[in-house]
């Protein structure tokens, strides 16, 4: 028997900035929280929340009409048997939330990033995963954006000749050392480090393995990269600003792409200089709407349907993701 629209039970764990609250934010684009997604999805009822938090809960039942709101995941799981379970809360918890939703009938669970606070832990949710119990997809939400998938094809199509390198840079604010020993560098990695890393992995030929590691003061500079395309990963804070972008160089172009930030450069006819090419700007634009995190419920719509299907952001994909960036926190902690 065929299942009818908004038939997918969803409830969602961690009711903080992700989970619901950003969506207050009049800047960003909707939806920008996983339960504005769901309120937006016309295959999905969000049928629970859950947060140790009183006030959040108080905050999410009243936003989005949901009443059933428990302190306990346990409680959300037995009370609302969802089809698609999402974990928006620390990465020292998923792992927990995860086994605890076993045996509960959750088809599909969509996990933040990091997947895990560390590679054992993210090793065992990807074999979780790979059991085929449950479906654990990774929220590296930039691999659904429209303007990253337009990178992505201008790479395989070869619009702009041959990948030749890319360098990517992350800067943000400083907020204190990480518990590891890795300091500030490391706790930014870690955050939103994770979603560059990611990037590099959905958007090239490389595999990014860790060749150097070089940190001065609150910068760090990882040189990385396998198959032929060599990779440069800047990491800095220090700053009262946000800076999140990869410059892709092409044998005949130019991409650069980050948070709020597209452009496209292709070479032609300098106009500086005789007998030579410049890269000019060819006037594309980014997308009005990127539809990053609908599209990434939609691909977990997609999943709780069809029990074979493979997402566009995995469990692997994050494990694959976190266990580099363990292993260059690593070198940080002894620099």
């Amino acid at each position: 028997m065929e299942e009818t629209r908004a038939d997918i039970r969803c409830g969602i764990v961690g009711l903080g900035r992700i989970g619901s609250l950003l969506e207050k934010d009049r800047l960003r684009e909707k939806p920008c929280t996983h339960a504005g997604a769901v309120a937006r999805n016309g295959d999905c009822t969000l049928v629970g929340g859950c947060d140790i938090r009183k006030d959040r809960r108080d905050l999410f039942a009243a936003q989005w009409g949901c009443p059933r709101v428990y302190g306990r995941v346990g409680d959300l799981l037995r009370d609302r048997n969802p089809h698609l379970l999402i974990i928006a809360t620390p990465p020292e918890t998923h792992l927990s939330i995860i086994r605890e939703s076993q045996g509960y009938g959750v088809r599909v669970i969509v996990c933040e990033k990091p997947l895990a606070r560390d590679c054992d832990e993210g090793a065992e949710i990807a074999r979780i995963d790979a059991s085929g119990d449950v479906t654990i997809m990774t929220n590296h939400e930039r691999r659904y954006s429209k303007d990253y998938i337009m990178v992505k094809r201008r790479i395989e199509d070869g619009s702009f000749g041959e990948l030749l390198s890319v360098c990517s840079r992350l800067y943000t604010r400083s907020e204190g050392k990480d518990a590891d020993g890795s300091g500030e560098t490391g706790r930014v990695l870690l955050e939103d480090g994770t979603h560059l890393v990611d990037m590099i992995n959905f958007l090239t030929p490389a595999v990014l393995q860790k060749k150097h590691v070089r940190k001065s003061g609150d910068r760090a500079v990882f040189i990385e990269g396998d198959g032929g395309v060599p990779v440069i990963i800047e990491i800095g804070t220090g700053r009262d600003y946000f800076v999140f972008e990869l410059d892709l160089s092409f044998t005949r172009g130019r991409i650069r792409i980050g948070n709020g930030l597209f452009e496209e450069f292709e070479s032609g006819a300098s106009p500086y200089y005789e007998g030579y090419n410049s890269l000019l700007r060819n006037g594309r634009r980014r997308p009005v709407k990127t539809g990053y995190f609908s599209g990434m419920l939609e691909d977990a719509v997609r999943c709780v349907r069809d029990p074979h299907a493979v997402p566009v952001s995995s469990a692997a994909d994050g494990y694959r993701a976190l266990r580099f960036i363990d292993e260059v926190r690593r070198d940080l902690s002894v620099c």
